[in-house]
């Protein structure tokens, strides 16, 4: 007999994490976090409502995968070229940095607390892999807090959105890298040639776009545009991830990068942002919880956690800090790029969640990683706000 049990499973997730996250807007932080919470009071860790397995189980798998697509096409979809542009090399070295130093502090974090065997090439490639996790900023957290600042688009706004761009980028390039060689029989020179030849692919087909920009943008703001939208994204997501080898969220947002500077973009982003934020976000969310396994947090793990959470605070302050003073910023600017881009976010979760599916992130590692994100998006905008704020800026803010 047939079970509609995912119903009621769809009906449970879509409650829980509309209430959480109306109560974590309630406290000025990010719905995420309300979302991942509530997750994590429906899974395992608290009141074991819902779980993975079985049918049930697969379906809600395949919409938690849809939902992070349309993440991370919507991400695209978001970028500003022209100003990326503007800022370019202060981003690219602030984020390059950026990236560099979390990624050499979480391989070391977990392999010096965790003893690893550098002749195990398995182990070496979970420490990687936690540093990987700690290449990613959130961009939407950071910007929603410098709007609210009236800072997005100063200078030092700007150069940190163009490098939580080039950094969630350079992190998903790396991710790809990473999970491409988890296979050990597979050659190295191999997933190299590849990951060129998907580069090469994608700037043809990008080359393609630009030349039926007109056609494209000639079709309006109409329904069926946004269909098409969503069935290259899809596309895109699929020749990634079955011909390359490389993360289906990898095709997703380069998609949305091609589509960004139309004229049909913000349509196409408001549109796709529906089914989105209604269904599938909300259960990538939730499943990010469920999966979170709190019970298995025994006094290592928690020692792990904390010394987790400073190195990813400080790599990102010191790194993207580093990177904005060698582009001439002021040590203020350098400290104010550097906090802005603590903010680990969705970006983190995904990178996370991809792998703990292919067996580079267990449910011992699983959780404290969830920690970590949550807690540095719960500070980045209260240590924002520290940062930026001075006496000229009081003044300001006490006329307004």
């Amino acid at each position: 007999m047939e079970s509609y049990e995912f119903l009621l499973f769809l009906a449970i997730i879509l409650f829980a994490t509309k209430i959480c996250g109306l109560f974590s807007r309630k406290f000025h932080m990010p719905q995420v976090v309300g979302a991942l919470l509530a997750g994590v009071i429906l899974g395992p860790s608290v009141l074991n409502l819902i779980s993975f397995d079985g049918a049930t189980g697969s379906y809600l798998e395949i919409t938690a995968e849809i939902g992070v697509i349309l993440l991370m096409f919507s991400a695209g979809l978001e970028t500003d070229l022209t100003e990326l542009k503007e800022n370019g090399v202060a981003s690219f070295i602030t984020a390059g940095i950026g990236v560099l130093v979390p990624l050499f502090g979480g391989f070391l974090s977990y392999a010096l607390y965790f003893h690893t065997d550098f002749g195990d090439f398995m182990e070496v490639l979970k420490a990687v892999f936690v540093g990987v996790v700690l290449t990613a900023t959130s961009v939407s957290i950071t910007v929603e807090t410098l709007r609210e600042l009236g800072k997005l688009k100063g200078r030092v706004g700007t150069t940190i959105l163009g490098a939580a761009v080039i950094d969630d980028i350079m992190g998903i390039i790396v991710l790809t890298v990473v999970t491409s060689i988890e296979d050990t029989s597979v050659n190295p020179l191999t997933v190299l040639l590849k990951i060129v030849l998907y580069f090469i692919v994608i700037a043809i087909v990008a080359f393609v776009m630009f030349k039926c920009k007109k056609l494209i943008e000639g079709a309006g703001e109409k329904r069926r545009v946004t269909i098409f939208a969503i069935a290259f994204c899809f596309l895109l997501s699929y020749v990634s991830e079955q011909f390359f080898g490389i993360a289906d969220i990898t095709g997703a947002y380069f998609a949305g990068l091609m589509l960004c500077n139309m004229k049909i973009g913000d349509y196409i982003k408001a549109r796709a942002e529906v089914p989105s934020y209604l269904l599938f976000s909300p259960v990538f969310f939730a499943s990010i919880g469920i999966k979170t396994q709190l019970e298995g947090m025994n006094g290592k793990l928690i020692g792990f956690c904390v010394i987790l959470l400073v190195v990813a605070i400080l790599t990102k302050v010191v790194g993207c800090g580093l990177g904005a003073k060698i582009c001439r910023y002021s040590n203020r600017e350098a400290l104010q790029i550097g906090v802005g881009m603590i903010s680990r976010g969705e970006v983190a979760l995904i990178v996370a969640q991809k792998g703990y599916a292919c067996g580079m992130l267990d449910d011992v590692l699983f959780a404290p990683i969830v920690v970590v994100v949550i807690v540095t998006t719960l500070i980045t905008p209260i240590l924002l706000k520290v940062v930026m704020k001075d006496k000229d800026e009081t003044a300001e803010g006490a006329k307004a």
